[in-house]
């Protein structure tokens, strides 16, 4: 007789693959880059990168794109370099010009005032090329396209805001002041935003040179590969399981509870907050689950049903538990 092969899972190849996005590409660029060298389509992101910013872009493969929506990604941490001296109408050096006074130090104690008035909770307004939709339209779509916008402010946090380092360099024979810094802060807060507001509150005016997002929620650089590096052994960052268990918090279930769950039926809650993972006794994640209305409903099935037992589950039919549910 032929060995006996267990059923395919469905989660070949899937998971969430974090990539260290290159300068110059925009998201979409890169998940498309990706579809090819891991030759599928089934591939989403979670958040975007500009194209001038590099870093940490989370990305879901097959079965995890179901995941994306999930993710608690509320917290970001970047390097960047500010530029002190000049000031541009996008707040990077990809815009318009509009005033050079220069700038070779400023005063340590205003420094501190101004960066210590960005960081906290502060009212913060978007940079004018942000991807904030205006009237259906991409706010950086109608202001390269002529449009002067006014964007109100948005509450946002800002947890760190560290000058690690600062030097004076000469651009196009003008003396600028580069400030180095380190970001932590929630989705929604425009770096750059804080290099113009850092620049206007010094007087000398500012924008961002170099942007690197170095942590998406749990995820950091630590996790990523290049392109190139993908390029050489195309395969997910973390499987489904290793995403689930990096992303999400952990309930232990039985054998039972396991097969009830790969059903889409919900158990009993034990007071869990959040979304969080339902680990079978083989230690793999059965499903997502998240308690509300006294129940713990399944948000997404990592391992239905349709897709074969469970590895622990012996062969042949899977009896499902008669828990009174539709």
């Amino acid at each position: 007789m032929p060995p006996h092969r267990r059923p395919p899972t469905g989660l070949d190849g899937a998971g969430l693959l974090v990539v260290d996005k290159p300068a110059g590409m925009t998201s979409h660029d890169v998940v498309a880059r990706c579809r090819k060298l891991l030759g599928t389509r089934k591939i989403g992101h979670a958040g975007t990168l500009d194209p001038m910013a590099t870093g940490v872009l989370v990305l879901g493969v097959e079965r995890a794109t179901k995941m994306l929506g999930l993710l608690s990604l509320t917290t970001k941490a970047y390097t960047a370099t500010v530029r002190l001296g000049q000031s541009f109408d996008t707040d990077d050096a990809e815009g318009e010009l509009l005033e050079a006074p220069g700038a070779t130090a400023v005063d340590p104690a205003a420094l501190a005032a101004a960066v210590a008035a960005l960081t906290g909770d502060i009212q913060q307004v978007p940079a004018s090329v942000s991807a904030l939709k205006v009237d259906g339209q991409r706010a950086h779509v109608r202001v390269r396209a002529g449009e002067q916008l006014d964007l109100p402010a948005r509450p946002v946090t800002v947890s760190r805001f560290d000058v690690v380092a600062q030097r004076v360099v000469e651009v196009d024979g003008l003396a600028v002041l580069d400030l180095d810094v380190e970001v932590d802060c929630t989705s929604g807060t425009y770096v750059r935003a804080l290099a113009r507001d850092l620049g206007a509150a010094l007087g000398t005016g500012g924008h961002l040179t170099v942007l690197r997002r170095t942590r998406v929620g749990p995820f950091t650089l630590d996790h990523a590969s290049t392109l190139e590096q993908l390029a050489d052994d195309p395969r997910v960052s973390l499987d489904a399981d290793e995403a689930a268990l990096t992303a999400f918090g952990r309930r232990e279930i039985d054998l039972e509870e396991a097969v009830v769950v790969s059903h889409g039926r919900w158990l009993e809650p034990r007071g869990v907050v959040g979304v969080h993972a339902a680990v079978g006794p083989d230690g793999r994640v059965v499903a997502l689950l998240e308690e509300s209305g006294g129940r713990a409903r399944t948000v997404m099935v990592v391992r239905p049903s349709t897709l074969g037992p469970a590895p622990d589950l012996p062969p042949g039919p899977v009896q499902v538990p008669d828990t009174g549910q539709p």
